[in-house]
């Protein structure tokens, strides 16, 4: 077969530009492309490290940042707790205070009213005794015609108002 023969024949230079082709690629990718290809990705894991540590350390400064300013919100937080329970208390106290005198001047009128009726209940008691004393006398002389002195009307209505 003719095919079989010739195979024979074109087998060295096919084989001869095959690793001539496979060659030029090698030199070409391998000693060309690759290293370059590989740097970069070399450069590239270096500077992803570099950016996680840079990362981490902002991180740890992030979080050191944090517990300053929570400590410093928590004393902020506990300083104004303790101006408003000064506060409170302050006005509690002047709330007493004000308080305390409101009672005093209320106990001190309610005492006055108290003077005020106690005299004008004696002068009214004294007057009913007065008046009663009157019509005793007046209804006694015009029931019986007999003269009451108004010490003996006055005895009288006292020994009845007073037992």
């Amino acid at each position: 077969m003719p095919q079989i023969e010739q195979v024979a024949a074109t087998f060295a230079s096919q084989l001869f530009w095959v690793v001539l082709t496979f060659g030029l690629a090698y030199l070409i990718i391998g000693r060309g492309m690759v290293p370059k290809v590989q740097a970069t990705m070399d450069d590239r894991d270096h500077q992803v490290a570099g950016d996680l540590k840079a990362a981490e350390a902002a991180r740890v400064a992030a979080n050191a940042d944090e517990d300053n300013w929570r400590s410093q919100e928590n004393a902020a937080r506990e300083a104004a707790r303790q101006k408003l329970a000064a506060a409170k208390a302050q006005a509690t106290a002047r709330t007493e205070a004000t308080l305390a005198a409101s009672d005093a001047e209320h106990q001190a009128r309610v005492g006055q009213a108290e003077a005020q009726i106690a005299a004008a209940s004696q002068a009214a008691a004294g007057e009913i005794e007065g008046i009663a004393a009157d019509l005793a006398r007046d209804i006694v002389a015009r029931i019986s015609g007999a003269p009451v002195s108004e010490d003996e009307a006055r005895g009288a209505v006292k020994a009845v108002i007073h037992g």
